[in-house]
């Protein structure tokens, strides 16, 4: 994400964003859709369907997110925040589904534990904007 710091700056953000919560919060969508992508792999071989879906519904998710929040002059703020709270709640219940399998499963407990990371930070984040959205 260093190349990120370079092609955004302060003036493309919204007004009142955190350009550190920012980067905070891609890096975490970053790291949960690899660990997504690489569960719902290892989950396909292994004959679990529904952590498999989960796994790549969520890794689509974190990268529409992403996608949605490198377009900074595009930010709808109601709209934006919506996508994140629906981007959390897939994150959480990856992570559920995720933790059912963790005992056994190595990529299954790596991938509950970024999806958990990824909600937080959109979490911190979403807080963020709320608190700024009287301001816009």
């Amino acid at each position: 994400m260093d190349m990120m710091k370079g092609a955004m700056s302060a003036s493309d953000m919204p007004k009142g964003m955190d350009m550190s919560m920012l980067e905070e919060c891609l890096e975490a969508l970053s790291a949960c859709m690899q660990a997504c992508v690489m569960c719902a792999d290892a989950d396909a071989g292994e004959g679990m369907g529904r952590c498999a879906a989960m796994c790549s519904n969520c890794a689509d998710m974190c990268g529409t997110m992403m996608r949605m929040m490198l377009r900074m002059n595009g930010w709808d703020m109601a709209l934006m925040m919506s996508m994140m709270e629906s981007t959390m709640a897939m994150c959480r219940a990856c992570s559920a589904e995720c933790m059912m399998h963790a005992e056994m499963s190595e990529h299954c407990r790596m991938c509950a534990m970024a999806c958990d990371q990824a909600a937080m930070a959109l979490e911190k984040m979403l807080g963020s904007m709320r608190e700024m959205a009287p301001a816009m």
